[in-house]
């Protein structure tokens, strides 16, 4: 039986490889231009790539390091840098007295997150049970006392451990009326006062008034 020689396949010619080529390298320096370049370098002689957003990869738009001022209830938490704490709003301030009859007491309170500062001043016309203390939002009724004597006075800063409640306890241990007077200035969202009786109100604290808007409320 003859054997039938193989029959070699047709081989492209030379001018169809060369446009093969020619068209392969074309298109791959199209993908170059327009898609690589805008999207990894930020060159985009075209403009294809601001057309298909590809620029923005390479360069994204800057961002303010400025934090946007908070919405109403924000919480007042600072944010460390080295030593500054920056706020995403301005402090508030606080002045009030207190009247406590024959071995009445009174606790009164700032709302702090954790981290947040402030600073307060504090005498009584006679000397006072004091017990100065914070409370967990996660554990209220559970006091943590950071400084407990009796005494007329205290000034000082203050910088809460956690997020809670912190504030005074203040008793009359004798049989004579006193006040107690408090002032502070701090990053605290809330003040919260508890009687001896058992009742609760909240105060109302005063936003820092900058001098250009005393000028403008004085036109």
């Amino acid at each position: 039986m003859p054997i039938e020689s193989a029959v070699p396949p047709d081989l492209p010619s030379r001018r169809k490889l060369a446009l093969t080529t020619t068209i392969a390298v074309f298109a791959a320096a199209m993908i170059l231009i327009t898609l690589v370049l805008p999207a990894e370098y930020n060159v985009d002689p075209l403009g294809t790539g601001r057309a298909l957003g590809l620029t923005r990869i390479a360069a994204p738009e800057a961002r303010p390091d400025e934090p946007v001022p908070p919405s109403a209830g924000q919480p007042l938490a600072p944010v460390q840098s080295g030593p500054i704490g920056a706020y995403l709003a301005d402090y508030k301030t606080d002045s009030t007295q207190f009247v406590l009859g024959p071995y009445e007491f009174v606790e009164y309170k700032y709302h702090l997150e954790q981290g947040a500062t402030m600073l307060y001043s504090w005498k009584s016309t006679a000397a006072v049970i004091h017990d100065f203390h914070g409370e967990k939002d996660s554990a209220r009724g559970e006091a943590i006392s950071f400084e407990k004597k009796e005494r007329r006075h205290g000034t000082g800063t203050f910088t809460a451990p956690f997020t809670g409640i912190h504030g005074w306890y203040w008793e009359n241990p004798g049989g004579d009326t006193i006040t107690v007077s408090v002032r502070s200035a701090g990053f605290y969202s809330g003040a919260l006062e508890f009687r001896s009786d058992r009742t609760r109100r909240p105060h109302e604290l005063t936003p820092l008034v900058h001098e250009s808007r005393i000028g403008e409320a004085a036109k």
